[in-house]
């Protein structure tokens, strides 16, 4: 059991990792919000995960691997969301060098937390994961429903840390990423990159 603990363990965290509309979304939030911004979107995307883990342990997520229609409702709804959230960044970023007077510019509009939860509870990669190879990871010789319990607590635990260390070390960074130059370029980068994320979602689903 420890074996397979272990890989489990190993998996969950190259998961947590590998950039994806996640590390975008917190990207954008902290860039322009701050890291308290930041944070608390780490916070959304935690709860975006337990989210996931309720439904998992209570068989939804099953039930929703077994419905083609169900699952690509929530593929384009992910889609949708992250190309949402792409447009919005680039528009917020037009307005921003459009006035570099208005201290209020710097800050994206709507709840950070928020902003987190919807986003990873239409992330279609973790919806993949949670109804597909989550399952297969719990380890063996426990009760189901409390291995998989653990393992989601376990990827949330790793999602905060990860997540908030990547937070931290932009605030680090923060007279560089003050700069009115490098601050539309990351603004650019992360927009498009959500809009990209979003578009490759949407062709998958199809």
């Amino acid at each position: 059991m420890l074996t397979h603990f272990v890989a489990a363990l190993g998996v969950l965290g190259l998961l947590t990792i590998v950039p994806g509309p996640d590390m975008a979304v917190v990207t954008r939030r902290a860039v322009a919000g701050g890291p308290r911004d930041g944070l608390w979107t780490v916070a959304g995307i935690a709860s975006g995960l337990l989210v996931w883990g309720v439904l998992t342990v209570a068989g939804l997520a099953a039930v929703l691997a077994a419905s083609p229609v169900a699952y690509l409702v929530v593929k384009l709804l992910g889609a949708t969301y992250l190309v949402f959230l792409g447009v919005q960044a680039l528009r917020h970023n037009r307005e921003a060098a459009s006035a570099v007077t208005d201290t209020d510019a710097r800050f994206p509009a709507g709840n950070p937390w928020r902003t987190g939860l919807i986003g990873n509870v239409l992330n279609p990669k973790i919806a993949v994961f949670y109804t597909g190879l989550l399952p297969t990871l719990a380890p063996a010789g426990m009760p189901a429903a409390w291995a998989m319990t653990l393992l989601v607590l376990l990827h949330a635990a790793l999602t905060l840390g990860w997540l908030s260390s990547y937070v931290l070390l932009l605030s680090k960074a923060g007279p560089v990423l003050d700069r009115p130059r490098v601050r539309r370029a990351l603004g650019r980068t992360t927009g498009v990159a959500l809009i990209g994320f979003g578009l490759a979602v949407a062709v998958t689903a199809g």
